[in-house]
């Protein structure tokens, strides 16, 4: 094996933890197993420290590993940026970018937008993950995580790409059949319908005696997924509180219908790109990014 330059061994290092086995780093990297071991421990001989304590069931990260873990990461960034950087002076992004978003997102905002960015970037691919739980950006080597609604403190770079606004609605069928909800305390007659997994979506910010109140709701359906409940809202199941974007055809041609428009309270809700620290300096990530940023529907 050639010698290995520091930043190649803290390249080992950092998949052998992301990986959790010096056997999969291996694969990874196209090394033998011993030869990712010796890596690892030429790096802790020069840096005078132990990295990783090895047992027979697992590894585990010393306070200085848990530390070279996170520069590391940034480190590679930068390598990563600085030569992207230069192959990009030559011509347009290329290389493949990995992105993690929700269903909702994915379908009524990204899709309809790839056929233009694939005509803008052709060297760029995108590897597209869809999920609706919250993932490990940084473990799961995630260029790009897309994000709707709050966010939790973390390391991660945030790039504001546009916002959303929720809206109480259920269809003309629903209505008919039970009534339209007058005041904020009606809903407590009525299905409802909630997002699984975020407490803060199944009370309902309204406007009761002049007053703003976190009303809650009892749903008597839950699911992870926005689309579905558009859906089972369309179909006249109940009474659903959504992103704009994933009922605004629905609103526009009537086929939902907006609810308690006078009290409700639609607070903005951010849509944000998350990117690991030295990502966003990536000529395709920053390509992808402000792209979305550009398409983003202005209100």
């Amino acid at each position: 094996m050639n010698k290995l330059s520091t930043s190649d061994e803290i390249g080992i290092f950092v998949k052998v933890v992301e990986r959790g086995s010096f056997a999969a780093a291996a694969e990874e990297a196209g090394l033998t197993p011993s030869g990712v071991s010796k890596a690892v421990t030429r790096l802790e001989d020069r840096l005078g420290v132990k990295l990783l304590q090895r047992t027979t069931r697992r590894l585990m990260m010393t306070a200085e590993g848990e530390l070279l873990l996170a520069r590391g990461r940034e480190i590679l960034a930068a390598i990563e940026s600085t030569e992207a950087e230069v192959m990009a002076a030559r011509g347009k992004p290329r290389g493949t970018i990995r992105i993690n978003v929700g269903t909702a997102y994915a379908k009524h905002r990204l899709a309809p937008v790839m056929p233009e960015f694939r005509r803008r970037y052709p060297e760029i691919d995108l590897n597209i993950s869809v999920a609706d739980r919250r993932v490990d950006v940084i473990g799961e080597q995630i260029d790009v995580a897309i994000r709707t609604g709050p966010l939790a403190d973390s390391p991660l770079v945030a790039r504001r790409l546009g916002e959303a606004k929720r809206v109480i609605a259920a269809s003309p069928d629903y209505l008919a059949r039970f009534g339209e909800p007058r005041h904020p305390y009606d809903l407590a007659d009525h299905v409802c319908l909630a997002i699984t997994g975020f407490s803060r979506l199944s009370e309902w910010p309204l406007k009761v005696d002049g007053r703003v109140r976190q009303v809650a709701i009892k749903p008597a359906m839950i699911c992870d997924n926005a689309d579905i409940l558009a859906e089972m809202a369309l179909a006249g199941t109940g009474i659903v509180r959504l992103g704009s974007f994933v009922i605004d055809d629905a609103l526009a041609d009537g086929r939902l219908k907006p609810l308690l428009v006078d009290c409700h309270i639609s607070e903005v809700v951010p849509i944000t790109a998350l990117m690991p620290p030295g990502r966003q300096h990536l000529p395709r990530v920053r390509a992808f990014v402000d792209f979305l940023v550009e398409k983003a529907p202005k209100r």
